[in-house]
């Protein structure tokens, strides 16, 4: 554990960050070099968890929408399998660099996973095993952001990492829209929550909070990017209780 500052992170993925330039459906190149930089977080922070989301496949919410949209817990259903298939995906790619891995699934599926059983999942970790955590919270209206908050604060983790593609952290405005938005260094999260800002849904904003769990936003692709964050490097915006203030003021 050499440098790093957190002993138990847990790292939240889009489904968008296997995909590649595609967007849709699993990039092997793009899914190899994921695993590799958990990989090198794992070598710095030998207790690392994850949580897949499944925009790369279906989003829930999405095929809801619409006069002809399926049932919204229908949905949300097939996209809590559609992070199996990412997890299993990911968990193949990160024992080919070496890692012990071990996939929990909040929906039963004994052939291909284990249940999400907490104590469990603690025990890999103390073990030494990466633990993947799929099918969301295993309830439809939850998106897989509100599953990283709860499944961090269950296993008692120091931080939560979310991950972005080309996104270096949170902005006042869209800056692909708004000219001069400036990045937040670091972001409260009662203003996280008054400002509507899009660090998270809202549920599990207020998770976080509830439990004075931090969450740093960074951009997955930057290189490095996962073992800067575990090793407490100034990147992308944390967010926590601690007052706001900006990327170009921060000291």
């Amino acid at each position: 554990m050499a440098g790093a500052v957190y002993k138990r992170v847990l790292l939240k993925l889009s489904g968008e960050a296997l995909a590649g330039e595609g967007r849709f459906g699993i990039d092997p190149p793009t899914l190899s070099a994921t695993a590799h930089k958990i990989r090198a977080a794992y070598d710095t922070c030998s207790q690392i968890a994850v949580v897949i989301g499944a925009g790369n496949i279906i989003r829930g919410i999405r095929l809801s929408q619409g006069e002809q949209g399926m049932d919204r817990a229908t949905a949300d259903y097939a996209g809590m399998l559609a992070t199996v298939i990412n997890a299993l995906a990911l968990q193949d790619a990160m024992e080919q660099t070496g890692l012990n891995v071990r996939t929990q699934s909040a929906i039963s599926m004994q052939r291909v996973a284990e249940p999400y059983i907490r104590r469990r999942a603690i025990r890999h970790l103390e073990k030494g095993r990466v633990v993947i955590f799929a099918g969301g919270t295993g309830n439809p209206f939850m998106t897989t952001d509100t599953a990283a908050a709860l499944r961090a604060v269950e296993i008692g983790a120091d931080i939560l990492l979310m991950t972005k593609n080309r996104v270096d952290g949170v902005y006042e405005a869209d800056p692909a829209q708004t000219a001069g938005a400036r990045r937040f260094a670091a972001l409260s999260y009662t203003d996280a929550l008054a400002r509507r800002l899009r660090v998270m849904d809202s549920t599990a904003l207020a998770l976080c909070m509830e439990s004075d769990l931090p969450v740093i936003v960074f951009d997955l692709t930057q290189p490095d990017s996962i073992v800067r964050a575990v090793r407490g490097e100034k990147m992308g915006t944390l967010v926590s209780s601690r007052p706001t203030s900006f990327a170009d003021s921060a000291t």
